[in-house]
């Protein structure tokens, strides 16, 4: 067994994997952009649009993938063909078997990679849709915690915090709300979009303690959230 880092490789021949960033702005522009949507049409169907744009954006990185998985393991063979590794089919044969572990633990990283994208997406496109409505934020202001947006922006939290909106995004939470609001930060609301559907009873029973208001999709309220008082819709807090 061969150990070697396919990942590590790919990196080190400047093959890399297309930014979430920008598969993000590549589905943002086929949904919204190409169907020229009012920003009215984005506040009434928020929902619906941020779930075409988060399918159209898997999508597009599943095809990103593929194209970036190509390219590594063709860079790689003919890593091996250049290091006199391979010369013939058999040889091909041997040397592929011995790098199996490297292989797996390829894939394995690509799959973590996957899952750790969702969430960096689910930001993504709540960030371009803000930008689509002209909403003022600043993103990623230290202030003792860390929140994805600062609304309308930090000057204006330095100078009057009460009058401002605090605004994270976390796809699954478990106790991970907890890093939104900390000790002396101050604002008019702390909001936190999510799709998670297991937010216990007590843990919005202490959101709802620390001014925390969940802002979730309309049908995911319905279904779980229905009686709770801090979770709102997409569509309260777009007006």
């Amino acid at each position: 067994m061969i150990k070697f880092d396919l990942r590590a490789f790919a990196d080190s021949s400047h093959i890399l994997l297309k930014h979430h960033k920008l598969i993000t702005e590549e589905a943002v522009n086929n949904i919204v952009t190409s169907q020229n949507l009012s920003i009215d049409q984005i506040k009434n169907d928020f929902d619906s649009i941020f779930s075409d744009i988060e399918k159209e954006a898997y999508r597009l990185y599943l095809i990103y993938e593929e194209i970036y998985g190509k390219e590594v393991f063709s860079a790689f063979l003919e890593y091996l063909y250049q290091s006199k590794r391979i010369k013939s089919i058999p040889e091909l044969q041997k040397s592929l078997g011995e790098y199996f572990y490297s292989f797996d633990k390829f894939f394995l990283s690509l799959s973590q990679s996957r899952r750790a994208r969702s969430g960096k997406t689910f930001e993504s496109i709540t960030n371009s849709l803000f930008k689509s409505l002209g909403y003022p934020f600043d993103e990623q202001i230290v202030i003792n915690g860390k929140p994805d947006f600062l609304m309308p922006s930090e000057k204006h939290y330095r100078e009057n915090p009460p009058d401002c909106i605090i605004f994270t995004t976390k796809r699954t939470l478990r106790e991970r709300w907890r890093q939104i609001v900390t000790e002396g930060t101050r604002g008019l609301g702390f909001y936190l979009a999510t799709i998670d559907e297991k937010i216990s009873s007590v843990q919005l029973g202490e959101m709802l303690r620390h001014r925390i208001y969940v802002v979730c999709p309309q049908t995911l309220k319905d279904k779980c959230y229905n009686g709770a008082i801090n979770v709102l819709k997409f569509i309260l807090i777009l007006l």
